[in-house]
């Protein structure tokens, strides 16, 4: 099994494929950070409707309800 030998198995690389694989691995890595990016923008621009939306059904109805409790009132 062992022959007492408790080295570490390395690799040798040239610098310049080592580097240029980093700067294409740093190509991918920019686009996938923008590609979430942007899904995230549109999931946030969704959430902001739906917010709105329910805002101005609550202001709405607040309104409505305050008219028809100071109808009686004001005639």
């Amino acid at each position: 099994m062992s022959n007492g030998n408790n080295t570490t198995p390395s690799v040798v690389t040239d610098p310049a494929d080592f580097n240029e694989v980093l700067e294409k691995l740093n190509e991918i890595d920019e686009k996938i950070e923008f590609v979430n990016s942007e899904i995230a923008q549109r999931i946030g621009k969704k959430v902001g409707r739906d917010i709105g939306i329910i805002y101005g059904a609550v202001a709405g109805i607040l309104m409505f309800l305050i008219y028809i409790s100071l109808s009686p009132i004001l005639i």
